[in-house]
Order: C-alpha cells, then sequence, then structure tokens
C-alpha cells in the first residue's frame, strides 16, 4: 500500500503536524548527571529533518529526589538540565520539527540494569513494587501534593522553553501508572479505592496541574497502557465500560490526546471487535489518539532488551486502520532509532532501505 495515509498533515489546538508519524518517547541515559547534551540534541534534530511529524523525548523526570533510578537519564528541572533542554528544542525547531517532552516519575519501578539508586524516600502509592512486593511507606499527602505540583512546574517549563505540547507518562508501571494499578495501590484515602475510576485521582489531579500550568491551547498528552513491566498480562480495564470510566476523568482534566501503548499495536482490545487499544479510546472519548507497538517491524519491544532482532515489517495494516480513522496518530520507536531517515524512506516508498532493528542500537544516539 502507498503510505498516504501517514503523510496526512494533524492539527489540534494548538498543535499542527504535517504529517501523523511520531516518535515514541524511549529511555537512552545519554545524558549525564541528568544534563542533556549537544549530542542528545542532535539526535532529536535528525528525525526532525527527516520528516517525524512529532518528536516525543525520552522520559525526563519531575523534581522529586527519586523521580528516576538511572543517573543518566535527564532531569526536566535545575538550571543545567533545563538550559539542554532548550538547546535541544531549538534544534528541532531550527530543523521545522516539532516536540513535546515526556514528563516522567517511575515511582517504585527499580532498574535491573544499574546497582545506582535514588536518594529516599522512594515515592509510591502503597510501598509496593509490585503486588504484594512491599519495600518502602506509602507517599504521605504531602508528598503526594508535592509531585503533583512537580509535574505542573515542570510543564510550565515546557512551555517557557517553547516545547509545542508536553506529555505525561502513566504507562508502563511507573509512578501515575501504580495508582492505577489496584496491585500496587492500596490506599484507604481519597487517591486509592475499589474502583479504577477512583484510582485515577492522582493522575487527574496530575493532568489538572500541568493544564493550568500551559493554558487552555497548549496539547496535554497522556500515555497509558493496560500491560506493566512487572506483569505483561495485566488488564486495568477488562471491558469497554471499564475503560471509559477510567478515561472519562482524564479527559475531563484536561487531556487532549491519549497515547495508548500496547506491545502490538494489531491486537484488538477487547473480544467481538478488531479495535486496538487506541481506537476503542477514541470511541469511548472522542479525543484523538495515538497507536503504538511494533510498528514497522517483525517483533516487540520487550524482546529487544534480550539480544532479539527485528527485521522491517508491513504497514499495510497500520494504514488500513489509519485510513479508517481508528486512530489519529502512530508513534514508531524502535525503527525510528534504529534510523533517523526511517519516515522519509517511507514517504518515498525506499522500503527496501529499511533497517533490521538489533540490540547495539541502545548503546548510541545514531
Amino acid at each position: 500500500m502507498a503510505a498516504d495515509a501517514l503523510f496526512r498533515p494533524f492539527t489540534h489546538k494548538s498543535l499542527k503536524l504535517k504529517n501523523r508519524i511520531v516518535m515514541a518517547p524511549m529511555t537512552r541515559s545519554f545524558s549525564p548527571e541528568g544534563v542533556p547534551t549537544p549530542e542528545v540534541a542532535a539526535y532529536y534534530r535528525r528525525r526532525a529533518e527527516a520528516e517525524v511529524g512529532l518528536i516525543l523525548s525520552e522520559g525526563t523526570v519531575v523534581a522529586r529526589p527519586s523521580a528516576k533510578n538511572d543517573p543518566n537519564v535527564p532531569d526536566f528541572h535545575g538550571e543545567q538540565a533545563l538550559a539542554g533542554w532548550k538547546r535541544v528544542i531549538d534544534e528541532v525547531h531550527a530543523a521545522g520539527g516539532v516536540m513535546a517532552p515526556q514528563l516522567w516519575h517511575v515511582g517504585s519501578a527499580r532498574n535491573p540494569m544499574t546497582t545506582w539508586a535514588a536518594p529516599p524516600p522512594v515515592d509510591s502509592p502503597s510501598g509496593f513494587s509490585s503486588p504484594g512486593k512491599k519495600f518502602t511507606e506509602p507517599m504521605t499527602e504531602e508528598a503526594i501534593a508535592d509531585t503533583i505540583a512537580a509535574f505542573g512546574r515542570a510543564a510550565a517549563d515546557a512551555r517557557r522553553l517553547g516545547f509545542d505540547a508536553v506529555e505525561l507518562h502513566g504507562a508502563h508501571g511507573y509512578l501515575i501508572d501504580q495508582f492505577f494499578w489496584e496491585g500496587t495501590n492500596q490506599r484507604t484515602d481519597a487517591f486509592g479505592g475499589a474502583t479504577l475510576a477512583e484510582r485515577s485521582r492522582f493522575a487527574a489531579e496530575v493532568v489538572k496541574s500541568v493544564r493550568a500550568a500551559v493554558g487552555p491551547e497548549m496539547v496535554v498528552i497522556l500515555r497509558l497502557s493496560q500491560w506493566k513491566q512487572q506483569d505483561f498480562k495485566v488488564r486495568l480495564a477488562a471491558t469497554p465500560k471499564e475503560m471509559e470510566a477510567w478515561l472519562t476523568p482524564l479527559v475531563e482534566a484536561g487531556t487532549d490526546i491519549l497515547h495508548c501503548s500496547q506491545r502490538r499495536f494489531w491486537e484488538p482490545e477487547f473480544e467481538g471487535s478488531d479495535l486496538n487499544f487506541a481506537g476503542w479510546a477514541k470511541k469511548l472519548t472522542g479525543k484523538p489518539t495515538i497507536t503504538v507497538g511494533s510498528v514497522g517491524l517483525s517483533g516487540e519491544f520487550i524482546a529487544s532488551f534480550g539480544g532479539e532482532s527485528s527485521k522491517p515489517a508491513s504497514l499495510d495494516n497500520l494504514l488500513h486502520r489509519l485510513e479508517r480513522d481508528e486512530f489519529d496518530l502512530v508513534a514508531v520507536g524502535r525503527a525510528l532509532l534504529a534510523d533517523a531517515q526511517w519516515a522519509r524512506k517511507v514517504r518515498e516508498g525506499r522500503n527496501h532501505e529499511l533497517y533490521d532493528f538489533k540490540k547495539e542500537a541502545l548503546a548510541s544516539l545514531a
């Protein structure tokens, strides 16, 4: 199939994109002591030069002591780190690109790749790293309030630096997602509850804080997932009704676009329909959505960390879904990490020139 559907313009509020391709946020750990380097800026600029419609940064953490679990993950606070991000957005804009930082807090998720540990206290809804594994104390109400405010301050800095939108990482078993998940949120106060809608309050308050910081026109994106890094089989919402109860308060709080993370974008979300997660989120909320998950590659990304390579794969299924407006935007991860020219090659029909993804791509800023 021709890839025309990927190259239609997209506009929502102040966000104006020349095509539907989004660079997915991918942790790179190339920012010593949390400060993005000129090499990081050049890495993002290369994608902007090669026609990526919207660049989402790697996860960049808000100002809480334990917000990250890797010393080389970038910060989005402090004079030096923000100066580094100013260089990044200026380079992207100079190349005609559009970019949003992904604001992140890892919560109690540990990093098996390093022995480094952030200073305490660890932020966690109930002190669990995964269901049944309690290792620290629950966040106090004061800590929750400060974390919500920290997301708002980071969003205000993103606007001040000139970013075009902002994304919140509410997926994959990190802090915001730990509040969603009953297995890690056993709180009995207003930030807990028996239902997913009740456990969505923390995320909704974060969105409200960010919305207040950026104003009504700057687009706020929220990344969500059913699966968790702690358990790939977890499903927060087992039915469309449960999903609607989960997403509605997040949209009402000020979310503009839902970024719906799956390991494989083509998998249906519920029985009786071939709609994927992004398709159902759009149907239930009426909001634009981003799909993601093994786009353009033969294997899924978790396996790639174990050394499994992936080869370029057909985009026909994706294009059929995009043409029928099942979702609005398409996030591409490993394919763009390995090949900055991916979008341009796809537009020009140069599929035979697309690269395989190999684990070695994780070791450099190509």
